[in-house]
């Protein structure tokens, strides 16, 4: 190979080198990108949302960065969350990363009473609100006896499910839409004491969400979140798509595309 050649090759590989860091270093220390491939928050959040999480607002810790590295202990820098925040973190159950709002701090008590969230003993006022309405999936809702879903058809002829839906008001101020399908597991429970240096998580679909309620497990249940596994704060959805999309058809790429959501905050 020629000299000039030779140093075109390095300058080019020190070119992609300094890329490589410089995304990972943004991913670590600014912002991530995260999907939503469950419904456990909506209505904030929809399955197909693609977001970024903001990692400097609570500090860092061995989970803001690139396969949680194991020399790194404790939390740095940053503020602590806030009641209402929607947060992601990894589970202490394994390495999956979960998406959800933070209902308790160290140091409350939370206990759900007939689907209500009831902090250090007050029940969190839930008003109710205008049903949420969205497409059916393969024609079909969850419309047992029980449930608070009607399935219908839209003035389109377009099959759609309606549930359930109250505006919460946590103390603080902080407010959001949660849904509720009905009677489940999860509506009623004993009374949490949130440790010191953990934090509570809830679903906004209370009824289809495995969060704080149910013991930390792969796959389901998260429990108490300790402070050392928060990720980041939700931020902005840079992107969202109702699954409709094919390679083989560009159309399609611009068809799925929601893009009312597209830049929506939180």
């Amino acid at each position: 190979m020629r000299p000039h050649a030779t140093r075109a090759a390095f300058a080019w590989l020190r070119f992609l080198l300094s890329l490589a860091l410089l995304a990972l270093l943004v991913r670590s220390l600014v912002v991530a990108p995260f999907n939503i491939p469950s419904r456990s928050m909506t209505p904030r959040m929809i399955v197909g949302d693609y977001l970024f999480v903001a990692k400097w607002p609570y500090g860092y810790s061995r989970y803001s960065f690139p396969f949680a590295p194991g020399f790194i202990e404790g939390r740095i820098w940053g503020s602590p969350p806030q009641r209402g925040d929607i947060v992601v973190f990894q589970s202490p159950a394994g390495d999956d990363d979960y998406v959800k709002r933070l209902i308790g701090l160290p140091g409350d008590r939370v206990q759900m009473i007939d689907g209500v969230v009831v902090l250090n003993g007050a029940p969190v006022p839930r008003v109710r609100i205008a049903d949420f309405v969205e497409p059916a999936v393969d024609g079909t809702c969850e419309t047992a006896p029980w449930a608070n879903v009607r399935l219908e058809r839209g003035p389109a002829g377009e099959m759609r499910c309606r549930t359930a839906r109250y505006r919460e008001i946590l103390p603080g101020g902080a407010s959001y839409e949660v849904l509720d399908i009905g009677d489940s597991v999860g509506d009623n429970t004993i009374e949490f004491a949130v440790p010191t240096g953990h934090y509570f998580m809830l679903g906004d679909d209370r009824d289809r969400s495995a969060d704080s309620r149910f013991v930390a497990s792969a796959g389901g249940g998260v429990g108490m979140i300790p402070a050392e596994n928060l990720i980041g704060r939700a931020l902005v959805v840079f992107w969202s798509t109702d699954g409709g999309a094919r390679w083989i058809n560009p159309a399609s790429w611009f068809s799925a595309t929601r893009w009312e959501r597209i830049g929506e905050t939180f």
